[in-house]
């Protein structure tokens, strides 16, 4: 028999419990990293563009721009990766719908990386000419 365990049920708030799952998403985006090579392009450009805020000493209103463009990006990364693993156990063989969400995850990623690009080249536009 398939049981479900408290499903619905409020749990009483526990720090050892808020911490197990701080460890599950740590586990996650470690797991990412480790297996998804886009992850490492992002984790270049991000080293890089922070690297790059500090050399050109960035006012801190550019500094949330840059990062609002920077979280964008992982999250649609951990997203299209997540997306990616649910559709290969849900259907393992070749199904249209999977590949068009897969697809539409990607294409989520390409959206965000492309306007961190365009927030970067904003922001770091006056620095550069200076």
């Amino acid at each position: 028999m398939n049981e479900t365990k408290n499903v619905g049920t409020p749990q009483p708030f526990s720090l050892a419990a808020r911490s197990k799952s701080f460890g599950y998403a740590i586990a996650g985006i470690v797991f990412m990293l480790k297996t998804q090579h886009n992850a490492w392009l992002h984790l270049i450009a991000s080293v890089t563009v922070a690297g790059l805020a500090f050399y050109f000493k960035v006012s801190a209103s550019d500094w949330r721009w840059l990062v609002v463009a920077m979280v964008a990006v992982w999250v649609a990364e951990t997203i299209n990766t997540a997306v990616e693993y649910v559709c290969d156990v849900v259907s393992p063989g070749y199904a249209i719908a999977v590949k068009h969400a897969k697809d539409i995850a990607a294409g989520g990623v390409l959206i965000a990386a492309v306007g961190a690009v365009l927030i970067g080249a904003l922001t770091f536009w006056p620095y550069c000419w200076r």
